[in-house]
């Protein structure tokens, strides 16, 4: 609620984004005695949780330095991008055009990290991106200042198909909703799965963001396949969980996922969720002692259970910690700080990973079964999956 707070009252005091240009001119980037981070995440609505989860654990790193950048002090500002992709660009104008930044880290909304896309583009300011998964921002618009630290959306099922043909499930129905996420996972789960010699029987889709799931059940306990593949999330994949239970099809047909599927609504989903399969590049079972020490800290710190989220924002801060450090805070070192970060292994809750040339992470995809309340790890999916970065140019 704090946080929240905080976020309204700066948001009433905002006059609006300047009308001129994205270009900014170079003295209006000169050092100051402090670097500006500006966070553009949600703080409000559906993903208020996401948001905050993003922030704690970027300021977590952060402050495991001492709360400095390459040795320089920082300031922060933040604007809550509400989920709206309509003022995404509006939004990131106002940090880049009225705040100055030197570091825009967002967002959570592939439709809103667009609009920040294309002013990171045009302004040349850096943009840390800890979640959205759209593959553009690394594909065909990559840009030398757009680096990603979660995933693409094709990441996860890219280790999905081999895991499900190694278990006996040759023939499988695909569903999601019809939207540009629900795409980009398909291609992850088509590539990976016929070429590990599995057959998709059926693909299919509904409106986002309905959840009324009782036809398509039907058509699927009609279809009889080995299985099922899918990528929901948050309460639609709550519902979609209790309903494919409820149909009595969890009991015949196994049921795997994008590890979203599974994230953060196994106290909603109840017994429903019990014995789905997901592969995912983190989990909160995951028992090493980076991911037991972050844990450990986070809860300390923020009298809260980290997620997904929480492990994202806190290696979107070691990813600037690499590259702030490598130029000693002067961050208008831009060869040599994105040659640092280019370069960096990130030692994460995840497991370590390193940066694709596309600016994408390149890491590890897990296999996990849910038992009880937990997605319980049972093996590496696959080990350094990368996506494929098609159309970028970047060297």
């Amino acid at each position: 609620m704090t946080t929240r707070r905080l976020v309204l009252t700066r948001s009433a005091a905002v006059i609006g984004a300047a009308s001129s240009g994205l270009l900014l001119p170079e003295l209006a980037r000169a050092q100051s005695d402090k670097l500006r981070v500006g966070f553009m995440l949600p703080y409000t609505g559906t993903f208020a949780q996401l948001g905050v989860a993003i922030e704690n654990g970027f300021r977590m790193a952060i402050n495991e330095q001492g709360g400095k950048l390459g040795g320089r002090e920082i300031e922060y500002f933040k604007v809550d991008d509400e989920s709206n992709p309509a003022k995404g660009i509006e939004n990131a104008q106002r940090l880049v055009q009225r705040d100055k930044v030197d570091v825009l880290v967002g967002t959570v909304h592939s439709g809103v990290q667009m609009g920040i896309h294309k002013v990171a583009r045009e302004s040349g300011v850096l943009n840390l991106i800890p979640n959205a998964g759209v593959h553009i921002a690394t594909r065909a618009q990559c840009a030398p200042n757009v680096f990603r630290t979660s995933f693409t959306n094709s990441q996860p099922t890219l280790a999905l198909g081999k895991a499900m043909v190694e278990r006996g499930h040759k023939k499988a129905v695909w569903i999601t909703w019809n939207y540009a996420a629900g795409e980009e996972a398909f291609e992850g789960f088509e590539q990976s799965y016929t070429a590990a010699g599995g057959t998709i029987v059926k693909k299919l889709g509904l409106p986002f963001p309905n959840v009324e799931f009782q036809a398509l059940l039907t058509e699927i306990a009609a279809l009889k396949p080995d299985a099922v593949a899918c990528f929901f999330a948050g309460g639609g994949a709550a519902k979609f969980l209790t309903d494919y239970a409820a149909a009595g099809l969890n009991k015949t047909i196994q049921l795997y996922g994008s590890g979203f599927l599974t994230e953060g609504v196994l106290d909603a989903a109840g017994d429903a969720a019990k014995g789905v399969l997901t592969t995912m590049h983190y989990s909160d079972s995951l028992d090493t002692p980076a991911n037991k020490k972050f844990r450990l800290e986070y809860a300390k710190a923020f009298k809260l259970q980290p997620d997904v989220y929480a492990v994202q924002g806190y290696d979107t801060g070691l990813l600037m910690v690499k590259g702030a450090n490598a130029v000693k805070g002067d961050l208008s070192k831009k060869k040599e700080l994105y040659t640092a970060m280019e370069g960096a292994t990130i030692d994460s809750p995840r497991g370590k990973w390193t940066m694709s040339k596309a600016h994408n992470p390149i890491q590890d995809m897990y296999l996990r079964k849910v038992e009880g309340k937990e997605n319980k790890v049972i093996g590496i999916a696959q080990k350094a999956v990368a996506d494929s970065g098609a159309g970028c140019k970047l060297s």
